[in-house]
């Protein structure tokens, strides 16, 4: 308990301390229009408040991230506890804030348009098609997950196609709709059912008396499976997660005001590292050691330990309630994900997306690709989503790293842990049965040199970048309007 109770305090602790300093670091121009305001549509920019943005941002980014990843990652035990705390604070937040303020001072640019303009042209095409990929495995993911969860709240009354064919409707309306019809009207309330359910099963553990175990370094599981790099692509949103990246452009696009930002990117980013916190200890604590959780796990999967816990720490009424909170997870980022992928398509085709005639076109060949993808083993869609994701979380820490580079400002707070999870990225795919299936020590060999050459890269590329003045931001001093 002492572990778990330390963790969730340092977790708070480098909201206000680290999050402070990485926001001097970067800078906020409190005076300066933001997108929200300049390319005002009705459609995706669209003026909201702090509270709002902040829990849609919340939702946006969570998915079932920060309850399946850490449920997965307690087999490995309290060294769990480690990587979201450290991964959260100094990868996590970080990654996130800065995609967030870097795409506010570009007029809301998506992560591909920000990786060409600050990491050359050549990745252009490279980070768009990786980025449309990616947010149609997690669009795909998230539609198979939460109807899945459904069935079982439902006892299989209601057929699993069915299910899946009404999220697909709602996926529809959510992506096609102006930003502030229903995901802005709706997830605040769904964001306080996610939070009152976490913060119910986390009081619950500590009233209880949940037996959470202590950290220890002598109790790696699964067997025969390294935990490094698995632990990083097992525990991704709770953690680091480069989704946030598609997700955060959505918000700067209605953020207010850049002193907005550190409570809307970087502290939500806590916020879901608080309740991957809060999951990781139930599953470690409650079903008789790894043992108990690995024969729970083999007979359900995480959506049988999200019901169990849920029923145990609040009660029927309660534990459906927070089973709900849950199955909102993934249809509040579902339905992001098409969205990101519509705008994202939208901006490389440089088609306006005020008729929705246009947004039309774009998202409905998404949607049946994805149909498509439904069909494919959930699994390995899994495996793929999650080393997409952290591809795509280096890439845009690279863009912070170059971003502060050019601007003189420190890089490394962002250029460090990017560095780290490039090396798990490269290794992981060369060792992985979906990748080149190297033995571990060859794989690790091959991460250190691959990261090494990359990095020199990104030097070479900083230093051409500074000396052409490429500019950081888009110049908005002929509009005046500040919230």
């Amino acid at each position: 308990m002492i572990t778990f109770l330390t963790a969730i305090a340092l977790l708070i602790f480098g909201y206000f301390t680290y999050g402070k300093f990485v926001e001097k670091v970067f800078g906020i121009k409190e005076e300066r229009a933001t997108p929200a305001y300049v390319d005002a549509d009705g459609v995706d920019y669209v003026p909201m408040n702090t509270k709002k943005n902040s829990l849609i941002q919340l939702l946006n980014i969570a998915g079932t991230g920060p309850v399946f990843g850490p449920i997965m990652g307690a087999l490995y035990g309290p060294v769990a506890f480690i990587w979201i705390v450290v991964g959260c604070i100094f990868a996590g937040a970080v990654h996130d804030y800065l995609t967030g303020m870097i795409s506010i001072r570009n007029r809301g640019a998506h992560l591909p348009e920000l990786a060409t303009k600050f990491l050359g042209k050549a990745m252009k095409h490279v980070v768009n098609a990786f980025a449309v990929l990616l947010l149609l495995l997690v669009g795909t993911v998230f539609v198979s997950t939460p109807a899945s969860l459904l069935n079982v709240l439902l006892d299989g009354k209601v057929a699993l196609g069915i299910l899946i064919a009404l999220i697909f409707v709602y996926y529809i309306l959510a992506t096609l709709l102006p930003v502030d019809k229903i995901i802005g009207r709706l997830y605040p309330y769904f964001g306080a059912v996610l939070v009152i359910s976490a913060l119910g099963v986390g009081i619950g553990l500590v009233v209880k008396g949940a037996p959470i175990p202590e950290l220890s370094f002598s109790n790696f599981h699964p067997d025969n499976l390294p935990i490094f790099p698995l632990i990083f692509f097992t525990i991704t949103c709770g953690a680091l997660s480069g989704f946030h990246a598609t997700q955060t452009p959505i918000i700067s696009r209605t953020t207010q005001n850049e002193k907005q930002g550190r409570k809307i990117f970087y502290g939500m980013m806590i916020a879901e590292g608080i309740i991957a916190m809060i999951w990781a200890a139930a599953a470690m604590s409650l079903f008789d050691g790894y043992n108990g959780l690995g024969e729970l796990l083999a007979a359900g999967g995480p959506g049988a330990i999200v019901s169990e816990v849920s029923t145990m720490m609040l009660g029927a009424v309660g534990g459906t309630l927070a089973v709900l909170g849950v199955v909102i997870l993934p249809i509040t980022s579902g339905d992001t994900a098409f969205r990101s992928a519509r705008m994202i398509i939208a901006e490389y085709l440089n088609v306006a997306q005020k008729k929705i005639s246009s947004r039309l076109w774009i998202a409905l060949p998404l949607f049946a690709i994805s149909v498509v993808l439904t069909q494919i083993d959930f699994n390995l869609l899994w495996r793929y989503f999650s080393w997409a994701n952290q591809a795509t979380a280096v890439i845009a820490l690279f863009v912070g790293a170059m971003y502060l580079y050019i601007a003189r400002k420190n890089y490394w707070i962002s250029l460090i842990p990017g560095t780290f999870m490039l090396v798990m990225v490269i290794t992981y795919i060369l060792n992985a049965p979906i990748g080149f299936r190297l033995p571990m020590n060859i794989a690790w060999i091959g991460g250190l040199i691959g990261a090494a050459i990359l990095v020199a890269l990104f030097f070479k590329q900083a230093k051409k970048a500074r000396a052409n003045n490429i500019p950081l931001e888009v110049d908005v001093s002929n509009y005046n309007k500040v919230a």
